[in-house]
């Protein structure tokens, strides 16, 4: 075995830092268990701030299953830390092999109460419960060694009560795994959705105008305290390709004077999933936007202020913000330069990085989120 893959062997990754705690503080307590090599705090690039999290390498794996055995979950500054094995193989954290995925949490279960609960199934590379500013978001994850042990606490723990709460414990999905079942679900429904039909639809109408499609199920049309029509219903049929033609064919008509909506019928957790799962494309297809307009200026001589940075590079188009990193008024060495186009970014990184400014050769890289 190589030095390297010795020392990956003994390195802990410890999460859920607060943001004031230090390389030095976090030295000083896993020193106490054994010889610690190295800490990194994990840091903005710019701002230098910590993303909450950190890797500790020791010595000697034993010292490091020593930390993990006796310090998992205690309290730094007010907050309990989550220790597990720093596991950089890519494939391991991502193929789901011994990874579950439980629902329906009570808020006061955290992140330790979840590891003691499942740990007596096997042993846990990572348990997490999932918030949102502090407060539970009522699931979370463990990732068991193999999946032998996931096996035993999905077939022992789903369905089972824990403070009140129904348990769902089931194998963890991907991304890729969970578009594809939506996908599926959207190819083989029977249920369909329609609206705008207005108040004078009762069930008996709108089975009888949707009886040429295919044999109906059921057929329900919403209404309100009075009786009267919502303007919207549900209509199952016994065969997808029923359901499929009704929508093919009547979305958008007439019933009865009003133009109608006819589409699959979703649950609320699937309409929520596609929503979720849009606002998080949108979301990323901003954020590249943004990304391929700032470009990371390194190596700045101290001569260099914002104003002499916007004029050498306002030749490659229009900048919307410059700044260059401070620290009791001097400056730190590099800064941020933010362009209107990501094809302008990329052109003064081409023909800027290397080039002297001021007495120093600077480097330009497009800035990104660490």
């Amino acid at each position: 075995m190589d030095v390297d893959a010795k020392y990956r062997q003994a390195s802990l990754y410890v999460g859920d830092l607060p943001p004031d705690v230090t390389e030095n503080m976090l030295f000083l307590k896993f020193s106490t268990v054994g010889t610690v090599l190295s800490i990194r705090i994990c840091r903005d690039l710019v701002t230098r701030c910590s993303l909450g999290y950190a890797y500790v390498n020791f010595l000697h794996v034993a010292d490091a299953q020593k930390a993990l055995d006796t310090m998992n979950f205690d309290v730094v500054q007010g907050q309990p830390i989550r220790l597990m094995w720093s596991q950089r193989d890519a494939y391991l954290r991502k193929s789901g092999i011994g990874n579950v995925f439980i629902k329906n949490l009570d808020k006061s279960i955290d992140n330790k109460t979840l590891y003691e609960h499942f740990s007596v199934f096997g042993k846990i590379l990572s348990s997490k419960v999932m918030y949102d500013d502090q407060v539970s978001r009522g699931y979370g994850f463990v990732h068991f060694q193999n999946q032998a042990a996931a096996d035993r606490a999905i077939e022992e723990m789903n369905g089972m009560l824990l403070k009140d709460f129904r348990l769902f414990v089931g194998p963890f999905k991907n991304r890729k795994d969970r578009e594809a079942e939506l996908q599926n679900k959207a190819n083989e429904f029977t249920n369909i959705y329609i609206k705008n039909f207005g108040d004078e639809m009762d069930d008996e109408k709108l089975k009888e105008f949707f009886s040429h499609y295919g044999k109906i199920v059921s057929v329900k049309v919403m209404t309100d305290s009075s009786g009267k029509s919502k303007g919207f219903g549900f209509v199952s049929f016994d065969t997808h390709e029923a359901a499929k033609r009704a929508v093919d064919i009547v979305n958008g008509r007439e019933i009865f004077g009003q133009q109608v909506f006819v589409g699959r019928a979703q649950k609320k957790a699937e309409r929520q999933a596609e929503l979720k799962q849009l606002f998080e494309q949108r979301k990323q297809e901003r954020s590249w936007r943004v990304r391929g307009t700032k470009i990371y200026v390194k190596n700045l001589d101290e001569t260099v202020d914002e104003e002499k940075l916007r004029k050498e590079f306002s030749s490659f188009g229009s900048i919307i913000r410059v700044k260059v990193m401070q620290e009791e008024g001097r400056s730190r060495g590099f800064g941020l330069i933010c362009f209107s186009s990501p094809e302008e970014a990329a052109r003064a990184m081409a023909e800027m990085n290397g080039r002297m400014l001021g007495s120093k050769p600077i480097n330009i890289a497009l800035a990104q989120r660490a």
